[in-house]
């Protein structure tokens, strides 16, 4: 670590050897694994912080029967839709959150006072975030914002204050800045009926990715080289791995309620079987074997900030999906063999569709090529959405189930007889 002002200590991994000496670049190899080891583990805040998404995005799948009319019979006109971009709103900022904080911790001493600091007010914020989601269109949007505005604009403050005259020091003020204007709009959509507040939250959000996307650039402060950011690339993975482990434990806790507050049946049993199948398969498909190898990947990459910020798109897009499995797994427990609704199969389809979509994304940034199974499975499930549209629940979540299973199967039988496949970065 590279010690900087005010006691904090900056994570930094050795860069690349781009000389041709097969013997120094296997030293630097084992250096960087090294250090890397020493930096992978996340605190015990951090793991603290971790549970509190878990309420957060069952809080998330909570709403999702409001806005999407998911009860029978409601899904009418535009509401699906209109519902849907507005939980997705929620959940792209609740992952703002967690994605800004576990960066600071990949970048910085995640012991360090000030950097604990930032953990703690991120941890409280989100919980009120998620106490606020089921109403934050109506009478807890202020909570909601105060909060994430809050978490938001403390982190770059925090870290200006204690960097000193350290050169980073200017990217967080450019992080202030930008964090401080869109939290204005944040603010303001608080005070406004339902549609402008939309509209307020969603250019916001907006805004602060498109900002964190192209190195904060404000008017005569300039902008920062993404590739240039030191960064614990295994430590960042390893948050990624277990964030995706918290979206997916949320799916079981979602199945379980479902399952365990309705009177026991056959057919109930059926869909409580299926989504636990369907989890443990989402679990294997992300960690064959792309997950499992994604720090060493950061660590190959040319430019290994660049692969995180890549990485934090695709988990993102991961964790939509996720989402709205875990939401079909509640449709398809409570409402087995109901009269299907036509949210309710692109919410049971197209949730693995949007996982898959995010995996195929994951696996081209870890080894710089996609499995043609990855593909031919989304096909195979936007194909089955008009022909299930027929069918209750229950046969379109066994569909789901047996594609799922395909891809797995397919990444089994690539993998049989043969050495582990190195990470090959593209980046």
């Amino acid at each position: 670590m590279l010690r900087l002002p005010g006691g904090l200590e900056l994570r930094r991994e050795l860069p690349t050897m781009t000389t041709g000496d097969e013997t120094g670049g296997q030293v630097d190899r084992e250096k960087r694994t090294s250090a890397a080891a020493v930096s992978t583990r996340a605190t015990f805040l951090e793991l603290f912080f971790d549970l509190v998404f878990v309420f957060a995005l069952t809080r998330i799948t909570a709403r999702s029967f409001q806005d999407l009319a998911l009860e029978p019979g409601g899904t009418t006109g535009f509401s699906p839709i209109t519902g849907g971009g507005k939980t997705l709103l929620l959940l792209l900022a609740l992952y703002t959150v967690w994605q800004g904080t576990a960066w600071t911790t990949s970048r910085y001493d995640p012991y360090h006072t000030s950097i604990q600091a930032i953990v703690i007010i991120a941890l409280v914020g989100s919980m009120v975030m998620g106490v606020a989601i089921p109403r934050a269109f109506r009478v807890t949007g202020l909570a909601f914002a105060v909060a994430y505005v809050v978490t938001q604009v403390s982190r770059p403050l925090i870290l200006m204050i204690t960097l000193g005259h350290h050169q980073n020091r200017r990217l967080k003020v450019r992080m202030l800045i930008t964090s401080s204007a869109t939290g204005v709009l944040w603010l303001v959509g608080a005070f406004v009926p339902t549609n402008p507040r939309i509209v307020l939250w969603a250019v916001a959000l907006g805004i602060e990715y498109l900002a964190g996307r192209t190195g904060w650039p404000v008017p005569g402060l300039g902008r920062s080289a993404i590739s240039r950011w030191d960064i614990a690339g295994e430590h960042l993975a390893e948050r990624y791995r277990q964030f995706f482990l918290v979206a997916l434990g949320e799916t079981i806790i979602v199945a379980g309620f479902s399952y365990s507050a309705r009177p026991f049946s056959a057919n109930p049993t059926i869909a409580f079987a299926i989504a636990l199948l369907t989890s443990i398969l989402l679990w294997r498909i992300y960690f064959q074997r792309a997950g499992q190898i994604l720090g060493e990947a950061v660590l190959k990459a040319r430019y290994p900030a660049t692969i995180g910020r890549s990485a934090a798109d695709t988990h993102g897009v991961m964790l939509v999906g996720i989402a709205a499995i875990a939401i079909g797994y509640q449709l398809t427990i409570e409402h087995p063999l109901h009269r299907t609704e036509a949210a309710w199969v692109v919410l049971i389809i197209l949730g693995p569709a949007v996982f898959l979509a995010g995996r195929a994304r994951f696996e081209y940034e870890v080894f710089g090529r996609v499995s043609p199974s990855r593909w031919i499975a989304m096909l195979v499930l936007l194909a089955s959405v008009p022909l299930l549209l027929r069918y209750p629940p229950l046969i379109a979540s066994a569909v789901s189930a047996v594609v799922l299973a395909a891809v797995a199967l397919a990444d089994a039988r690539r993998a049989r007889g043969k050495p582990p496949e190195a990470a090959k970065p593209p980046f």
